[in-house]
């Protein structure tokens, strides 16, 4: 059983920048590929970026591209989301999620973080 804790949201004005974190916790611990997902009022969750365990391999929806960086220190358990040039279209909640299998990112999903929220402002 792993556990994962989203922290780092906020609300910023539009072309602003914020790092979010997501950390494993638990009596247990397995090596994942890590994603990024978000979900704002009234629209379906939609994938944001995903990372291989190594970080050698790493995914982004194409409206987020060029904009935010995910990345991970396995040290600290802790994946990161580096969002800049933040639009108020980015304003959704965003959870982390392991990937099913393992170290790939494969899209099947595992374990998800509670989430945590994003406003952006115009």
């Amino acid at each position: 059983q792993v556990q994962f804790v989203e922290s780092g949201g906020g609300l910023v004005q539009a072309g602003g920048s914020l790092r979010l974190s997501c950390t494993a916790s638990g009596r247990t611990f397995s090596s994942y590929a890590m994603g990024w997902f978000r979900q704002a009022p009234g629209k379906e969750r939609e994938f944001v970026a995903a990372i291989s365990w190594s970080g050698s391999r790493t995914y982004y929806a194409d409206s987020v591209k060029g904009r935010f960086t995910i990345s991970r220190n396995n040290a600290k358990n802790t994946v990161y989301l580096q969002m800049s040039s933040l639009k108020p279209e980015d304003t959704a909640v965003y959870y982390c999620v392991s990937d099913k299998y393992g170290t790939t990112w494969t899209g099947e999903l595992g374990y998800w973080g509670q989430g945590t929220q994003v406003t952006v402002s115009s």
